[in-house]
């Protein structure tokens, strides 16, 4: 019982300390609520409000019903200027789309020549240009159906796409970013709260208060991790609870409890991840900056802002070292398909197995710092 024991009190004194810093606890309450909040509000993914412009080199009923299906919230009103000003236009960044209409486009379509028209994008800003070229394609589409029907004899048509969103039935890109925000702020707080602790005792002295205690260095680690991880997980779930499906009215389908384990264990393999980053550092902003690229990696190469599929095939064999893919995988299963754990355990135990190397090489690195202390 004394290993327990102490694991307990050493967890205790971490909670108390963490909670007489003022400055990560202001920084866990926005990183829970309002950057939640903030960050699903402003960043879409979906069409809205996008400049588009018209050049109607064709003049026909047809051109002009496709430049006024161009409609709010998804476009702004269609703006008519002539192909000289393309160029500049575009170079300007007054317009995200232009349509280009050649003239006789009606004619030709009527006499089956399959016109061509041209779509000029711009693609400095990814998510709009794919996302509405997209769009743009379904509504010329539409529009050239409709007048078609009214034209010709009505016949049947060949085939009939009837699409089904799963999970997220009005594609709204805030119920992606709720959830993935609060992956974000799991795993940079467990970096930065699991490491800020390491070198909270050795800038204030205690460590030496630590070597000269009956405990053991994976005791101390352990209480680390535990009581970091509590917090966060907490703090997690109350968010989930109260942002997520309170002021955001995203639908959680899974089981909270279920994904409180998972992320427990994702916390386990973080902070010793981040325990074994204040081994290397000697101060706080050592830390950080040691702290910040490992974050973007596993933020940007998780699968959660852009899928693994897209990525280079060594590149997705490399990330499955990382847990964060394996948590992202998890948490989607659960909050956005209320997958079960039949489903989800391959992920839970990967997880697992990489925190208990990460832990591992924590330990030693930390028992290499304490000796040195010595």
């Amino acid at each position: 019982m004394r290993p327990l024991i102490a694991i307990w009190k050493l967890g205790i004194k971490e909670i108390y300390s963490l909670l007489h810093d003022p400055v990560l606890m202001v920084l866990i309450l926005y990183s829970f609520t309002a950057a939640v909040y903030v960050v699903t509000k402003g960043v879409k993914t979906e069409i809205e409000d996008a400049a588009i412009a018209i050049v109607d080199e064709d003049g026909s009923a047809l051109s002009r019903q496709i430049a006024s299906a161009f409609r709010e919230p998804y476009f702004k009103p269609a703006i008519a200027i002539s192909f000289a000003q393309v160029d500049e236009q575009m170079d300007t960044g007054n317009f995200s789309f232009v349509l280009v209409i050649p003239s006789e486009f009606e004619h030709d379509l009527l006499l089956n020549r399959e016109p061509a028209l041209q779509l000029n994008v711009d693609a400095t800003a990814m998510a709009t240009a794919g996302n509405g070229a997209g769009y743009i394609q379904q509504i010329i589409d539409a529009e050239i159906g409709k007048y078609l029907a009214r034209t010709e004899a009505d016949q049947p048509p060949a085939i009939t796409l009837v699409t089904r969103a799963f999970f997220n039935p009005n594609m709204d890109s805030t119920w992606f970013q709720a959830v993935f925000q609060i992956i974000n702020n799991i795993t940079i707080l467990a970096l930065i709260l699991s490491g800020a602790a390491v070198i909270r005792e050795r800038e204030h002295g205690t460590i030496e208060h630590l070597l000269v205690m009956p405990v053991r260095s994976h005791e101390i680690i352990i209480a680390k991790i535990w009581s970091n991880g509590l917090v966060i997980v907490a703090s997690a779930l109350l968010s989930l609870v109260f942002v997520v499906g309170g002021l955001l009215e995203v639908p959680l389908q899974g089981s909270l409890l279920l994904f409180a384990c998972g992320a427990a264990l994702y916390l386990f393999a973080i902070t010793s991840l981040g325990i074994m980053i204040s081994t290397i550092a000697t101060t706080m902003p050592q830390f950080s900056l040691l702290s910040i690229p490992i974050f973007v990696v596993l933020n940007l190469l998780s699968g959660g802002v852009t899928p693994l599929e897209s990525m280079p095939e060594f590149l997705q064999y490399v990330m499955q070292i990382s847990p964060t893919t394996h948590f992202v995988k998890f948490s989607q299963g659960v909050l956005y398909r209320g997958a079960g754990i039949d489903i989800v355990w391959r992920y839970m135990l990967f997880t697992g197995l990489i925190g208990f190397a990460c832990f591992t090489f924590a330990l030693a690195r930390y028992r290499a710092t304490m000796s040195a202390a010595r």
